[in-house]
């Protein structure tokens, strides 16, 4: 069944490597916002009863969804069929949650909650934004468990400024001493899309840009990542994604399988088999097109599927199984990336080595330009 996606992206600060389409804006457009949102879900149907399906999944994603006041989390919600849902998100970061909000959260169907904690180590968050310690983040993971909220995942980074073998380990440490059930971890990207990888690339001096570890340090920790969640017995799963058994984020499964979900809110992306959709990119565009009536939706694109299952399905540690027509579409490419060691095949599955997953990039590169 389909998965719904709910975007907040307001934070109460913008994080210096953040890439998203979320930041600070004034408090009056959040509360336009949280209305136009309401909307948008009621209009996709007049009642809940003629909703063509029922989804399984929610994901609320941002920015700071857990900003949001319970009242209107719960309005939101009440708009969308099929509570209980079998897995329902929420993004949070740490030190906004409280025992009322979990108790909410818990009332209203909410069931993981995903921590944006990105590091451990004081340093390290200083010179990114946040204001959390890990003290913290033990505090609210044990709120979080008084009121039966056990699916936790907690985000980390690697490749932070400053960021080293040691620091690492230590930010390694507090998951298996927090005992998560699933973790998350991104390897830094220089791009021009975040404060800090802007200033990378101008070989700038602000954010700590000159004490960003190198790709291949990165890359070390990342590996290292890998080995010591596995003696945790946390396992990857997805590229960047790793959990004890059972405890894998149905819903992002939903983007590596393609299949079909729906998206509200500003820069929100919906999938329905066969085409792909955008909303508009800004609050304050979203809020004005709701308020005249209007859809908030670009253009919808064909979806390339046979591109799109080696670029998100080889994400995954399982894999994909090609279809014979594939095999043949994308013979020369498999072929050598089989003799360079970065794809093996098991049968009729095709996956990523380890050392594939490492040089990711070039390989559904080379796919999505075939």
């Amino acid at each position: 069944m389909p998965g719904v996606y709910l975007s907040y992206p307001f934070c109460a600060q913008k994080c210096t490597y953040c890439n998203f389409a979320s930041g600070v804006f004034p408090q009056a457009l959040e509360r336009e916002y949280l209305d136009a949102l309401s909307l948008e879900i009621a209009r996709l149907c007049p009642s809940q009863d003629v909703w063509s399906w029922t989804p399984e999944t929610i994901y609320l994603g941002g920015g700071t969804p857990s900003r949001i006041e319970t009242s209107d989390l719960e309005r939101i919600l009440t708009g969308i069929p099929g509570r209980p849902w079998r897995e329902a998100t929420i993004e949070a970061a740490p030190g906004t949650i409280t025992a009322e909000r979990a108790a909410g959260w818990a009332r209203m169907g909410l069931t993981r909650v995903s921590l944006g904690v990105q590091s451990f180590v004081a340093r390290e968050l200083a010179r990114t934004g946040r204001k959390h310690t890990a003290q913290a983040v033990a505090s609210d993971v044990a709120v979080l468990r008084d009121h039966r909220l056990t699916n936790i995942n907690i985000d980390l980074i690697a490749g932070l400024p400053g960021q080293t073998r040691a620091s690492w380990r230590e930010s390694l440490a507090w998951i298996d001493k927090l005992d998560a059930p699933h973790v998350s971890i991104y390897m830094f990207e220089v791009d021009e899309d975040s404060r800090l990888g802007n200033e990378v690339m101008l070989n700038g001096k602000r954010y700590g840009a000159p004490d960003v570890p190198s790709d291949e340090i990165t890359a070390e920790l990342y590996e290292n990542a890998v080995e010591e969640l596995h003696r945790m017995g946390i396992e990857r799963y997805e590229i960047s994604n790793f959990a004890r058994p059972g405890f894998e984020s149905l819903h992002n499964l939903k983007y590596w399988r393609l299949e079909p979900y729906i998206g509200f809110g500003a820069d929100a992306h919906s999938f329905d088999g066969a085409l792909r959709s955008q909303n508009v990119e800004t609050p304050r565009e979203y809020v004005d097109r709701i308020r005249r009536g209007d859809s908030p939706r670009l253009d919808s694109t064909p979806a390339h599927l046979a591109e799109e299952r080696f670029f998100v399905g080889l994400r995954l540690s399982e894999g994909i199984r090609p279809r014979p027509d594939e095999w043949r579409r994308f013979e020369a490419p498999i072929e050598r990336f089989l003799a360079e060691g970065l794809l093996q095949k098991n049968g009729a599955q095709l996956r990523l080595t380890d050392r594939g997953v490492l040089l990711s990039n070039e390989v559904f590169a080379e796919f999505i330009e075939s």
